[in-house]
């Protein structure tokens, strides 16, 4: 559900197959269950056109805001003959182009959303519910070639769609600058397991009829679209099943029920869908057209100077009287009309009114001279019929000041969710408000004394492991995709993450005791106690194994307070599975192994950062609740090259065990050495990893084994702190 149009009648065959061979078999062909390892490293700097010492968030500083959004205001009304803008406004289109960048965030896992311009490429160049957005990227490159490195296009996209509805009469809460570009599709993104376009919902449902039954880490009902079918559950028409799938996917991108209820009717109270055509005919998507069509894609044959000619998603026509103009007429027309089932000329399930005045009717796209019929989606009649969205709406109808303002505060959450704390917004327009779904954390104190707290922790009596577990646990659930979670804050000490299983709560009441009266003494933040005494824990291992070596520290964490922190939107960071702890739950939806590689990626980490903070977290005695899987040691607590040592000596084998844990046996006498788990043997496995582990077996590495923890330990500890950047 967008602006425009959604993707109901498919405008690339159905069945077509999602993947392509070029040439012959990859890897990934051969062998399908690979541990795929290559996901750590997409956004290296080997795709990355840019000068190594090129920072966006800097250059975008020096942006003139004003001189752009005045070109952009521009554009809207500069209608171009060989894709016309409807009504001579672009406005519509381009609040398209920006829902759908950001519209694909899920809070599962923090992934899609807009942050990151990933629209630019494959698959999301090329879905049926992105059909045309193609056009709208193509209208906008002038503007940036001509502001060049100032404006990334994520940043473009997104302001666009601010640009729109400000010029058709929205005054919008603001906006940020801020997102940085990528360079090549996101291979760590799961967008479904479905090998065609639109492929019945069955595929993502246990039970249709109990939306909760979705695939835990989707939230669009289909493959390809960006929220739910707009004719109906599959195609069929049903405004009250629809208005539950729209609830259950809306909630998984962030939104409450009158959020989704202003996103729908600010979103569908201008611009237009486009079915006046045949749907079957248009041209392959981008990924597949010719090299002629130069990255454009879907073709339509019929297509003439005229707007009322273009051909989309095969839904046809406009939601209000003036679809130009940000008005409460999405409302007049839904509550003011019954409303009765048709088809599109494309052949698409849509409503129109009955016995609707002439003058209720928005004139023809093309020529005012003629009165065309609104229409209405399956989504769009969920909000006249599911009750909970009919008492929103008629709240907004009653105040249409509230409505503009719920719109725009909705909007803005839309287009900013995964840009993480206020922090990372940039420019003129950036609200002042602080917003719970921010994660505010309030600023830290620098101004106290660093080495009368280690005084301090050193006195408290806490063991080596329990700083570093601490530590580790208060800044794992960072989420680089969405920026969320983080040591920032110390909400570890908060609820609800106080209680998560995964933080050893009892062990962590414990440290807890020892470490919050040490800030309150000291006038450090808790955040920065927790994530000092874990430094200094690894300090001591590290000297333990005869290497004298001082971790970075940069204080200034501030500590959140209870009413700083939404507690049911933490629910999605709390962890099922920890590789780095060998702790795996049995709730956990993947295997470790697979789980321990997303957890890895979503902190930001390489293959080789993984590796090493692997070994060492084992050989530190830091697995959850004190298990010894993995712990390849006898020197406990001393950060040495052990578990790497341990991994490649051909003096063992390596024997499956009951309940998935391996036994870890002395080659010559048979006896039971160590155990382990899949996390720790997948480094000698996969070919990949394994590598990785033998630089760090290496008998000169040792030194480099250390360095490199300490680096890769400071980079997860800091990966919250943006003002550090």
């Amino acid at each position: 559900m967008d602006g425009n149009d959604i993707g109901g009648k498919c405008p690339v065959m159905h069945g077509a197959s999602l993947v392509s061979t070029f040439g012959g078999r990859t890897n990934e062909d051969w062998w399908p269950n690979a541990l795929k390892v290559d996901v750590l490293h997409q956004h290296g700097n080997s795709n990355n056109p840019m000068t190594p010492d090129f920072d966006y968030r800097e250059a975008v500083k020096g942006l003139d805001v004003e001189a752009l959004k005045a070109d952009l205001h521009a554009l809207m009304t500069e209608s171009q003959p060989w894709w016309p803008a409807d009504w001579g406004h672009y406005g519509g289109l381009m609040i398209r182009l920006a829902w759908h960048a950001a519209g694909t965030y899920r809070t599962y896992d923090g992934r899609g959303g807009g942050s990151t311009g990933n629209q630019r490429f494959a698959p999301l160049n090329s879905w049926p519910d992105n059909a045309s957005l193609d056009k709208a990227r193509r209208l906008l490159w002038p503007i940036k070639k001509k502001y060049g490195n100032a404006i990334s296009w994520a940043d473009l996209m997104l302001l666009s769609g601010n640009i729109a509805y400000e010029s058709m009469g929205l005054k919008t809460f603001g906006f940020g600058f801020g997102r940085a570009d990528i360079w090549a599709p996101e291979t760590d993104i799961n967008w479904g397991e479905e090998d065609e376009w639109l492929a019945p919902s069955e595929n993502r449902y246990n039970d249709l009829d109990d939306t909760s039954t979705m695939t835990e880490s989707l939230a669009a009902t289909h493959m390809g679209l960006i929220y739910v079918n707009p004719e109906g559950v599959n195609g069929i028409p049903d405004p009250a099943r629809t208005a539950l799938h729209v609830r259950e996917t809306f909630a998984r991108m962030a939104m409450n029920d009158d959020e989704t209820a202003a996103l729908t009717a600010g979103g569908h109270t201008v611009g237009k869908a486009h079915g006046n055509g045949d749907a079957t005919a248009l041209g392959a998507e981008p990924e597949s057209a010719g090299l002629e069509a130069q990255g454009f894609g879907w073709a339509n044959p019929d297509q003439t100077d005229k707007a009322s000619s273009l051909m989309t998603s095969g839904i046809e026509g406009a939601w209000t009287t003036e679809p130009t103009k940000f008005d409460m007429g999405y409302f007049k027309l839904l509550f003011g009309y019954e409303w009765q089932l048709t088809k599109s000329p494309a052949g698409a399930h849509q409503w129109e009114p009955i016995d609707i005045k002439e003058e209720d009717m928005p004139v023809d796209a093309s020529d005012p001279s003629v009165r065309r019929m609104p229409m209405m989606t399956d989504a769009d009649m969920a909000m006249k019929v599911d009750p909970i969205y009919r008492g929103i709406c008629e709240k907004f109808m009653a105040d249409e000041a509230y409505f503009r303002d719920t719109f725009a505060r909705a909007w803005f959450k839309l287009t900013h969710r995964d840009m993480g704390p206020k922090v990372n917004y940039i420019g003129p327009d950036v609200p002042a408000e602080d917003l719970l779904w921010q994660d505010p954390v309030p600023a830290g104190s620098t101004d106290y004394d660093v080495a009368a707290v280690k005084a301090k922790i050193a006195a408290a009596g806490l063991s080596q492991s329990d700083m570093i577990a601490t530590a580790w646990d208060s800044a794992r659930t960072f989420r680089a995709s969405d920026k969320r979670g983080g040591a920032n804050g110390a909400r570890l000490r908060l609820a609800p993450q106080r209680g998560w299983d995964g933080n050893e709560p009892e062990r962590l009441d414990a440290v807890l005791a020892k470490l919050e009266p040490i800030a309150a003494e000291t006038g450090a933040s808790v955040a920065d106690v927790i994530v000092l005494a874990g430094d200094m824990g690894v300090e001591a291992a590290a000297k333990a194994a005869g290497f004298d070596i001082e971790v970075p520290f940069s204080p200034g964490r501030g500590d959140a307070t209870d009413e700083m922190t939404d507690v049911d939107s933490f629910d999605v960071l709390e962890p099922t599975s920890d590789g780095f702890r060998n702790w795996h739950s049995d709730s956990a939806n993947k295997s470790r192994e697979d789980m321990f590689l997303d957890r890895a990626q979503l902190l930001g980490l390489s293959g080789p950062e993984m590796t090493v903070l692997l070994g060492g977290m084992r050989v530190l005695g830091t697995n959850h609740g004190g298990t010894a899987h993995g712990v390849f040691t006898d020197r406990v607590g001393q950060l040495t090259q052990d578990f790497f040592v341990t991994l490649t000596d051909m003096a063992y084998v390596w024997k499956p065990g009951p309940d998935g844990i391996y036994e870890i046996c002395d080659r010559a006498t048979g006896d039971t050495k160590f155990t382990a788990t899949s996390a720790d043997l997948v480094f000698g496995s996969n070919s990949i990893l394994r590598a990785y582990a033998e630089v760090y077996a290496q008998n000169d590495n040792a030194e480099k084994m250390v360095a490199d923890f300490v680096a890769a330990w400071t980079k997860v500890m800091n990966a919250d702190r943006f003002d550090l950047v």
